[in-house]
Parts: structure tokens; C-alpha cells; sequence
């Protein structure tokens, strides 16, 4: 399997007890009492592994913020994730406890980025994209092409707006891009 891939491919009952842990840990940080105690017996667990937790209410995104890198085993960074996007994405005031009921919450697990020679490689849907020029950089989930019905082309050009470069930057012999895969899954809507 290449590296811009994911080698472990998670049960239900791992998705389960991270978007749990998700969800207690934003209703932690809101200050809300929390007496589900998530088991973590899964070796995977305890990896360190990028992740993005993304919050919407109802249809609308609420929040998205992740580490790409693993910095941090993948438990951690979910809690740590989950807080940031409910209480730090820049683009929204914080998520307060009456809209928990009604949040939706997605984990998006990465593989380990691979930088790219040829814009080719890149498939729509299947690989995220993180492009760097200078101090500038961008990245866009796998998904984010899928829900917009975006082409390769236009996918290149939407992160590189992401990361406040000019839509042809991507041309750039200085720019960087890398892809990525990303293992996604959410809690059911009721």
C-alpha cells in the first residue's frame, strides 16, 4: 500500500468510542458534566496520527481544525481537536451548550503526507491536498472536493486560496504540494 495511504482501517467500535470522546470532550470544555467513560483498548489508540475533527449544526459547518502531522497519539489529538474546533476556528464564534444537541461531529484520520511531482496524481476524492509556498500554506480534505463537485483543477486552485496564494500559485515551481488520504467518518444523523 503506498504511503499516502492509510494502514489500519477502523471498526465501528473504534469510530464509536472516538466520536464519543469527541463529543465529551466539547462538552467538557463547555462545562458540562460527562459520565460516559470511553474504553480505549486499541492499540491504534495510541498512535501518533494526524487528525481533523469537523463540526457542523444541522447542514452548516460549525468548526474544522486538525493537526496534519502527528504530533500526538490519535486519542489526544481528537480530544485536543475536538475543543479547538468548537471553541477556536477563527471563522466562528464558539460553539455553546445548546447547540451540542443538534452538532454533528466527523473525524478524519490522515496518512502521513507524500509530496507530489505531477498534479496527476492527484485523485478527487479519494486524496487531501496541502499545498506550501513560503510561509503560505493550505489544506483541504479529501472530502471537501466530493462535496463541492470540484475538479482536480479547481481543487488545486481552492487550496491554494485556503493557504492565501493567488488561485494559480499551484503552477509555482516554488509551491509544494503534498496529498494525503484520509479516513472519514461522523456520528449518524437523526
Amino acid at each position: 500500500m503506498s504511503e499516502d495511504h492509510l494502514d489500519h482501517i477502523f471498526t465501528n467500535d473504534e469510530k464509536n468510542a472516538l466520536l464519543q470522546e469527541a463529543r465529551n470532550a466539547i462538552s467538557k470544555a463547555l462545562g458540562n458534566p460527562v459520565s460516559d467513560n470511553v474504553q480505549f483498548d486499541s492499540p491504534i489508540f495510541y498512535e501518533k496520527r494526524g487528525a481533523f475533527v469537523t463540526l457542523h449544526n444541522d447542514a452548516a459547518l460549525r468548526g474544522c481544525i486538525g493537526f496534519v502531522l502527528p504530533y500526538k497519539p490519535l486519542v489526544d489529538t481528537v480530544r485536543e481537536m475536538a475543543v479547538a474546533a468548537a471553541t477556536r476556528d477563527p471563522r466562528f464564534p464558539p460553539v455553546e451548550s445548546q447547540e451540542l444537541p443538534r452538532l454533528h461531529i466527523e473525524i478524519s484520520v490522515l496518512s502521513p503526507l507524500r509530496e507530489i511531482m505531477d498534479v496527476d496524481e492527484i485523485i478527487v476524492g479519494e486524496h487531501g491536498i496541502y499545498i506550501q509556498n513560503g510561509y503560505n500554506s493550505g489544506l483541504l480534505l479529501p472530502q471537501v472536493a466530493d462535496e463541492y463537485n470540484w475538479d482536480r483543477q479547481t481543487f488545486l486552485e481552492q487550496t491554494c486560496r485556503k493557504a492565501g496564494l493567488s488561485e494559480s500559485a499551484w503552477q509555482d515551481e516554488k509551491t509544494v504540494i503534498k496529498i494525503f488520504s484520509a479516513q472519514v467518518f461522523g456520528e449518524s444523523r437523526l
